[in-house]
């Protein structure tokens, strides 16, 4: 699995990326948390970006828990908070749940849950499989066809999506054996890898973060999610859709910090609270 790290010391903070992008998605994030004392680590999930696609591999929210719980080994990261956009977050809840050791906090950006995963952009993914047949199978632009419209779809306004941002996105997907792979990506998110997720059971400070303008997920989810999670906060970003980290990743570090920061407050009163009689 490919990892760029971003900083030394302080609180180590896992970021994990949704469907169709990769570690590039945090390159105007991850600095800023480096900057501010953390360590961030920013990791391409199995078959994605720059880690391995080994034909015979399971790329599913489940299996991508695992290769996230080796590669935390690897990485000598006990525990983590862990964030994770789209999938990367389906892949978060699933490790709070299996490996709740592992996860210290948990962020949630716009992740499709409950009775929406595969979320909308696979269906659309899907849609435009049968769409552009001919230009997928024999064209040179590779998953062009197919992934342009989930990622501008992933912006609220399309300058935020330039083709040479588009370009940089799609790189990995290039040529009949990208497509292929993007193809069995989608094929792999099924909905059975997280149903059984008792979310209930999730006891570290979680924060949910929606987009408003998100069209691939319903905009209830978050809202259910949020009430899901004992304890766990609910912030809105008004004017941006799911690509939050293109879009305003400022703002979205701003929150990472400030939540971050109350987490380890609590956490130390907690620690040096003297019991009750």
């Amino acid at each position: 699995m490919h990892v760029e790290r971003y900083g030394h010391g302080g609180t180590p903070v896992v970021l994990l990326h949704g469907f169709g992008t990769c570690t590039f998605l945090w390159r105007n994030v991850a600095p800023i948390l480096a900057e501010e004392g953390h360590t961030a680590y920013a990791l391409d999930l199995f078959g994605h970006g720059e880690s391995d696609r080994s034909p015979d591999a399971d790329f599913g929210i489940a299996a991508q828990a695992e290769y996230l719980d080796a590669a935390m080994t690897a990485l000598r990261l006990a525990h983590a908070t862990i964030v994770g956009l789209d999938l990367g977050g389906n892949v978060a809840l699933r490790l709070a749940v299996t490996r709740p050791e592992r996860v210290d906090r948990l962020v949630l950006i716009n992740v499709p849950a409950f009775d929406e995963i595969p979320g909308g952009d696979i269906g659309a993914l899907q849609r435009s499989t049968a769409r552009f047949a001919f230009k997928v199978t024999r064209g040179v632009l590779g998953a062009a066809p197919l992934l342009q419209a989930v990622l501008e779809g992933s912006v609220a306004r399309p300058e935020l999506m330039p083709t040479r941002l588009l370009a940089r996105y799609l790189a990995p997907f290039a040529g009949a054996d990208g497509v292929n792979h993007l193809l069995t990506l989608g094929a792999s998110i099924r909905k059975s890898d997280v149903e059984d997720l008792a979310l209930s059971g999730i006891k570290v400070p979680t924060l949910v973060l929606r987009g408003d303008h998100d069209g691939w997920v319903s905009r209830d989810i978050a809202s259910r999610l949020a009430a899901a999670i004992p304890g766990a906060t609910l912030t809105r970003f008004p004017g941006v859709a799911r690509l939050i980290p293109e879009e305003a990743p400022d703002d979205l570090a701003e929150a990472l910090l400030k939540f971050i920061g109350e987490a380890d407050v609590n956490s130390v009163n907690l620690a040096g609270a003297s019991p009750t009689k």
